[in-house]
């Protein structure tokens, strides 16, 4: 009896998993491309600009956009603030379900997100390895579109990231970065990161990596195409003597 309820379980825990890959696409092998831009319009001040469109499969299967714009003040070469903004559209579905029906599929179902954030970046260097911490507060304003229903949310995030050069064009990039929810369950997720980079040109980079996004009950691999591409814009800004 013993032996015929622990083959019970066993059966249960490995449907329960399979159902739950088969919503979340936990076993896929997703996708994000991404674009960062610092554009400089002053010697203290500039621009962040970002893009980032997220896949739950090899680049098909859409699982998010997320644009993103701000302020950037450089305190010194090693210190900067940033005041920003940014929109972000999910679609939390995997797999698309008829639950009412042939003709009653849910033809809305994506949260659509605006986002406040400051940030505050510090650098520093021990021997070869290049450091970075990186904290951030947000306050994100979501709305559930096929619902109606809206919340507003403030998250905590810190990222330690480590670059260590390699030649004069390739460099090794790691970063580890929590999420602390400042309401309900304090953990929100955490991001592991590996990539390979290489310096295109002085203002232009490209790295090539590996994410693991845990969350509380999933976990997602991520490959990761990363363009980062800097603009000295000052001679626009720059007034007419």
């Amino acid at each position: 009896m013993r032996k015929v309820i622990t083959l019970l379980l066993l059966t249960t825990t490995i449907f329960n998993t399979n159902a739950q890959s088969e919503i979340t696409g936990e076993d896929d092998f997703g996708s994000w491309f991404m674009y960062f831009g610092t554009n400089k319009i002053a010697d203290k001040w500039s621009i962040h600009t970002e893009a980032q469109f997220r896949y739950y499969e090899m680049a098909s299967n859409f699982n998010q956009l997320l644009l993103r714009t701000g302020v950037n003040y450089h305190i010194n070469s090693d210190a900067i603030a940033t005041l920003g903004y940014g929109f972000i559209d999910t679609d939390p579905t995997f797999r698309e379900f008829d639950i009412l029906g042939d003709d009653a599929l849910f033809e809305n179902n994506s949260i659509s997100e605006h986002r406040i954030f400051e940030q505050f970046i510090l650098k520093n260097k021990v021997w070869e390895f290049k450091f970075e911490h990186r904290y951030r507060l947000e306050q994100r304003f979501v709305q559930n579109n096929f619902t109606g229903i809206s919340n507003t949310l403030h998250r905590a995030r810190y990222r330690i990231q480590m670059t260590l050069p390699l030649t004069d064009i390739f460099f090794l990039n790691f970063y580890d970065e929590i999420f602390i929810n400042l309401q309900n369950d304090a953990f929100g997720q955490n991001r592991a990161y590996a990539a390979l980079g290489v310096n295109v040109t002085d203002n232009l980079s490209m790295q090539v990596g590996y994410l693991k996004n845990h969350f509380s009950e999933t976990n997602f691999d991520r490959f990761q195409v990363g363009v980062f591409y800097n603009t000295d814009l000052r001679g626009i800004f720059k007034k007419k003597e």
